[in-house]
C-alpha cells in the first residue's frame, strides 16, 4: 500500500503528540511548517504526489529562498527547517527514506539581538503602581498585580503562568511547579512580595469562585471575570496595558519581565547556570543572551560616566 505524503506528515504529527509528548504549540507549529513545505514542493516539482525520498539537497535550497522572498524572519525560516529536519528523521527511522536532504543545507543565521527589558527604577514604579490599583480590591486589579509579581519574581514564559493551577502553588514554602517547553517540569522560588499579591489575590479568587458557581474553572490558578482560566492574549493585554504606563514608546511586550528577571538576576552576580535553571533553558547559549544585556548595560554607564570613555 502506497503511503500518501499527507498521510506520513500526520503520522509524523501524532507521533510527535503520543510518544514524544510534544507541547500542542508545537505539534501545530510543526504541521503548519510541513505543509506549507509540501506545498512548495508540489509546485516545485509540478507533481500532486510527492515521493519524499526524491527530495534532494537543491529542492531545500529552493525552498528555503522561496521563504526568504517571501520575507519570512530568518529565526521562522529556522524552525521550518528544524521541522522538515524532524520530519526526515522519522521516515528514515521507518526506513522511508535512505538520506535526510535537509541536513545537507545550512540553517538561517540567526540575529542576535539584546531583548528589551526594564530597568530596577522601572520595575518599581510597575509594581507600585499595581500595588495602589489593588487596593481597590476589584478583582482584576488583584490578579494583575498578582501576574506582574510571579512574572518578575519567577521569570516565566507567558503559557507558562497561564498554565499555572491551584495545585502548582505552594504560597508557604514560596515555591511553584511550572511546565515549560516539551512539557519539562521544574520548580522556580516565589519571593516574598509575590506571596503577599498571590495571597491577597487568592481571596479575591475564592470569592469569584463562590459566586460563579460549578461552570466556574477550579483548577486554574489565574482566572478571567467569568471564572475561566485566563487566556494568553488576555494575559498578554493586561500586561502590555500596564507596561505602557512605564514606558509608552519602548514597545514592550509581557515577554520583557521575563527578559527583566534574567537582566536583573544577572546584574546582581546571579550564576549563570542557576539562572539556566531558573528560565528551564535547555541550551546554555540562549541564557547567555542576558550577558550581553548586562555588558552593553555597562558599557552605557562607562561612556556616560568615564573621562576618557
Amino acid at each position: 500500500m502506497v503511503r500518501v505524503a499527507e498521510d506520513l506528515v500526520g503520522e509524523f504529527l501524532r507521533h510527535l503528540e503520543k510518544e514524544r509528548d510534544v507541547s500542542p504549540h508545537t505539534v501545530s507549529a510543526y504541521g503548519r511548517d510541513l505543509d506549507g513545505f509540501r506545498r512548495f514542493l508540489t509546485q516545485h516539482l509540478g507533481t500532486g504526489a510527492i515521493a519524499w525520498e526524491r527530495v534532494d539537497r537543491l529542492a531545500m535550497r529552493a525552498w528555503l529562498a522561496h521563504l526568504a522572498r517571501r520575507g519570512l524572519s530568518k529565526r521562522s525560516s529556522a524552525r521550518a527547517l528544524s521541522a522538515v529536519r524532524s520530519f526526515y528523521r522519522f521516515l528514515h527511522r521507518a526506513d522511508l527514506v535512505e538520506t535526510n536532504p535537509a541536513r545537507a543545507v545550512g540553517a538561517p543565521k540567526l540575529e542576535r539581538y539584546l531583548p528589551g527589558h526594564l530597568d530596577a527604577g522601572q520595575m518599581t514604579t510597575l509594581l507600585t503602581a499595581a500595588e495602589t490599583r489593588a487596593q481597590s480590591g476589584r478583582f482584576v486589579d488583584l490578579r494583575d498585580r498578582a501576574i506582574l509579581e510571579l512574572f518578575y519574581t519567577a521569570g516565566l514564559r507567558r503559557a507558562e503562568l497561564v498554565g499555572i493551577n491551584r495545585a502548582d502553588l505552594d504560597l508557604l514554602g514560596g515555591l511553584v511547579k511550572v511546565r515549560g517547553k516539551g512539557r519539562k517540569e521544574r520548580i522556580v522560588p516565589v519571593g516574598a512580595p509575590a506571596q503577599r499579591a498571590l495571597r491577597e489575590y487568592e481571596r479575591a479568587r475564592d470569592a469569584l469562585l463562590a459566586a460563579q458557581g460549578p461552570g466556574a474553572d477550579r483548577a486554574a490558578w489565574f482566572l478571567s471575570a467569568r471564572g475561566k482560566r485566563l487566556s494568553p492574549k488576555a494575559l498578554h493585554n493586561a500586561v502590555v496595558a500596564r507596561l505602557r504606563e512605564v514606558d509608552e514608546g519602548a514597545g514592550l511586550s509581557a515577554h520583557a519581565l521575563r527578559h527583566t528577571f534574567a537582566t536583573h538576576l544577572l546584574d546582581h552576580g546571579a550564576d549563570l547556570r542557576a539562572v539556566q535553571e531558573l528560565l528551564g533553558h535547555a541550551s546554555i547559549s540562549t541564557t547567555q543572551i542576558y550577558t550581553h544585556t548586562s555588558v552593553e548595560r555597562l558599557k552605557q554607564v562607562h561612556r556616560a560616566s568615564h573621562p576618557r570613555a
